[in-house]
């Protein structure tokens, strides 16, 4: 079948088949997967990895509301369903035959689109697949889309970009410097087990967001915070004047050191779209900048 998906989460390519899995794959298991696997070609498989009819444990929506600063309610946050897809997205990537190995990719941005709120009491389907693998100043880049639908109605899709390292493909491009939009700043304090917090949800447990030694045997001074976490505790920021349909578009600069402060401005217009920045407190060095558009 052929999956088209509205911009800016745009995908063409023809999925041949569909990986259907009785439940939600176990991300230790997966990741050890990936360590140990030996990735070969240079073209995305034309698969898609996909679970269906998932019910919502309210528990489990909670716990998500309360590390990531939501309130808790009945409506699940639209970085939500990006954790729940996030397993299926792995599975794709520790197959052999995905073109890039899992260990090593940074995730460079996020685009979310939430068509309407999903509530507790919905079953979801999801349904993940790869697209779009290119060249890249830095290395290469790949795209995983993920879709859930409820019923037969798309609710909900997204774009997850992720680099690989490795040899440059022409000169980088001259380094810019930006300044932060005008607008009232809001201080973040990230604490230092945040890390830890988010992965006993998310069950993502990157040792780079662990512990400061696991997190220095990767080339970091001290542990970082999960991207994803950041972006959902912008959108807890501002939750209460989000729209019912929205798209969030963000790019992650430089990583979080836990624990540290981040200065948070979100400014909206008069169409009811918001402009996004993240920096450190303390150095006004850039985490993440991004927008809030209407569907």
């Amino acid at each position: 079948m052929t999956s088209r998906l509205s911009n800016p989460v745009r995908s063409e390519a023809a999925q041949d088949c569909t990986i259907e899995l009785d439940g939600p794959p176990n991300l230790m298991a997966l990741y050890a997967r990936g360590a140990l696997a030996r990735h070969r070609g240079d073209q995305l498989p034309t698969t898609q990895v996909a679970l269906r009819d998932q019910a919502i444990d309210a528990d489990h929506l909670a716990a998500y509301q309360k590390v990531c600063g939501f309130g808790v309610r009945d409506e699940l946050p639209p970085t939500y369903l990006h954790m729940l897809a996030f397993p299926l997205a792995i599975s794709l990537m520790v197959d052999p035959a995905f073109p890039l190995p899992l260990l090593g990719l940074v995730h460079l941005a996020n685009v979310i689109e939430q068509r309407r709120p999903v509530r507790l009491d919905e079953t979801v389907s999801l349904a993940v697949h790869g697209a779009d693998l290119r060249k890249h100043e830095a290395g290469q880049t790949v795209d995983l889309i993920a879709e859930a639908t409820v019923g037969n109605e798309t609710v909900w899709r997204s774009r997850s970009t992720y680099l690989r390292r490795g040899k440059r493909s022409g000169s980088r491009p001259p380094r810019t410097t930006s300044n932060p939009p005008p607008g009232p700043t809001i201080n973040i304090r990230v604490p230092g087990d945040i890390g830890r917090r988010y992965a006993a949800v998310s069950g993502d447990r990157n040792p780079i967001h662990l512990h400061p030694l696991t997190a220095r045997a990767f080339g970091f001074p001290r542990a970082i915070a999960h991207g994803m976490w950041v972006k959902a505790r912008v959108l807890a920021s501002i939750e209460e004047r989000l729209p019912e349909a929205f798209t969030v578009d963000v790019a992650f600069k430089t990583p979080v050191l836990l624990p540290s402060t981040v200065s948070l401005i979100a400014v909206p217009d008069a169409h009811g779209a918001w402009a996004l920045d993240v920096r450190s407190a303390k150095s006004g060095k850039p985490h993440l900048a991004g927008s809030v558009t209407l569907r």
